[in-house]
């Protein structure tokens, strides 16, 4: 009789219809976009903090990002990248840059990446992977998703790869980026070395190419933008626990994402739940993320002015957060096998 009640009590509510649901559209992010790409930067840690970064500063000048937010406590690319793509902590996944260059994973492997749940929620979905190395390929993402992986050697060939790709009308709901030159500036010349931070300045013209692409061929108008990166540098390379290893780009770009300072809190592997969250997909209970309270707010927050609050207002905020609560009820009675 009480889910029979919760079910009437529903109904009613959803005759309000089109006033609530348009509420929910308008206000729950969850779900609210189409694409999400994620352009990772190996080894730029905080630097476009220290140097000119004109593209970045133009990008995410109305949206969310962090300069320095934390890495795995090893700082390390295969470590880092695991994260950020399975969402666990690294002594979880367990990944190290020597077993992700010699070994490949399926979809049987433990902490599935991102693209497996894209996959399973989307089972037609153009998911594509860019890297510059390759390890990330086939050591973290599985193999057997149908993802589009390619390989460059360079970060311009990987930059062109991308542009052409996106121009010749290709719309992926999940797309995955590494470059890798910034790293490789740190390790031959040091992290403090004027090439490394010349290297970090021409990541930022890449970034530019990169989103105006992304840009001009419809992605943004319901997508998700991201920035990321694996760890920093110090003058003798990384992997220690230095606040310049430790401490990572993120930031993030859309419709419905809020002009914010990330909190102090934030970490890389964040990127997940994000992802995740901006696509609809429920995030799995194993996964040690989450999504900044912060980061999201109204989808028309940017574009249009916010409207005065009448009792019109009042009345779908109130029919649909009880819309919410019914739903949830009735979920919890039929996972528990309840018949009231």
């Amino acid at each position: 009789m009480m889910k029979k009640i919760l079910s009437v009590l529903l109904s009613a509510l959803l005759l309000c219809g089109c006033a609530s649901i348009a509420f929910a559209e308008e206000f729950d992010s969850f779900g609210a976009y189409d694409h999400v790409i994620i352009c990772g930067i190996d080894g730029l840690g905080a630097t476009w903090g220290k140097v000119d970064s004109p593209n970045f500063d133009r990008i995410f000048a109305d949206d969310a990002y962090r300069h320095n937010a934390h890495t795995e406590y090893i700082t390390t690319s295969a470590q880092n990248w695991g994260s950020i793509l399975t969402g666990v902590p690294y002594d979880v996944h367990g990944f190290t840059n020597d077993w992700c260059s010699n070994n490949e994973r399926d979809s049987t492997s433990d902490n599935h990446s991102i693209f497996y749940y894209a996959r399973k929620q989307f089972p037609d979905a153009e998911l594509v992977s860019f890297n510059h190395w390759g390890a990330i390929n086939h050591g973290i993402i599985e193999n057997d998703l149908n993802v589009k992986k390619v390989h460059r050697d360079t970060d311009p060939l990987v930059v062109q790869s991308i542009i052409s790709y996106l121009n010749a009308g290709n719309k992926p709901t999940l797309m995955f980026i590494q470059l890798d030159s910034v790293d490789h500036a740190a390790h031959t010349y040091g992290g403090f070395s004027d090439q490394y931070y010349n290297a970090a300045e021409k990541a930022d013209t890449y970034l530019g190419m990169i989103y105006d692409a992304v840009e001009q061929n419809g992605l943004m108008e319901k997508g998700l933008f991201m920035v990321v990166a694996d760890h920093g540098e110090t003058a003798g390379g990384h992997g220690g626990q230095t606040v310049e290893e430790s401490s990572a780009i993120l930031a993030v770009a859309g419709n419905s994402v809020n002009s914010v300072e990330l909190n102090e809190d934030v970490h890389n592997r964040d990127v997940s739940a994000i992802s995740l969250y901006a696509l609809g997909i429920a995030q799995p209970a194993h996964m040690v993320t989450s999504v900044p309270e912060e980061l999201f707010g109204e989808w028309t927050e940017k574009t249009t002015p916010a409207a005065e609050t009448g009792p019109l207002d009042l009345l779908r905020r109130f029919a649909y957060f009880f819309v919410m609560l019914v739903e949830n009820l009735l979920s919890v009675f039929d996972r528990a096998g309840i018949s009231c």
